[in-house]
């Protein structure tokens, strides 16, 4: 079974970290920048309150001033905010932990909380995890690797 625009129901709905995010906008001409590409081409980005707060918040930080204008940043939050596959995880799901950065489990949870099987991270805290039950945490180059496999 295969996504809307193609991709692999696996990665129908994928949770990408924010630093990925950054590096991906920086870098247009990276691994994390053609993953994203790859991703918002055939699938959705979930996210929840928290990891688009953390996006927001880090995306304003003066060290990327020379790399993102602002118009650029103002779009990126609009249109991922617009093309998102927005979830709120459950008081369960809030209450669990997983990762040994705490900021790193909201983002296990906005991938169980819309059933995505899929999570795409350079964090070692994430990535150490492999796997959760039917959720892969991979890296971008994985992950890109695992999308060619099967697309």
């Amino acid at each position: 079974m295969k996504a809307e625009g193609g991709l692999p129901s696996p990665w129908a709905r994928v949770v990408v970290d924010t630093n990925l995010l950054l590096s991906a906008a920086i870098a247009p001409s990276g691994t994390p920048a053609a993953l994203v590409d790859r991703l918002l081409a055939g699938s959705r980005l979930v996210f929840t309150e928290a990891t688009f707060a953390e996006f927001e918040t880090r995306i304003w930080k003066p060290k990327f001033d020379r790399y993102l204008p602002v118009e650029t940043r103002r779009w990126l939050l609009r249109d991922f905010n617009a093309s998102a596959a927005w979830v709120a995880p459950g008081p369960d799901l809030v209450a669990k932990k997983w990762s040994s950065d705490p900021d790193d489990d909201a983002f296990i949870r906005a991938a169980y909380a819309s059933g995505a099987q899929r999570l795409v991270s350079g964090d070692d805290d994430l990535l150490c995890l492999r796997h959760l039950n039917d959720l892969s945490i991979l890296t971008p180059r994985a992950a890109l690797e695992e999308i060619g496999r099967t697309a």
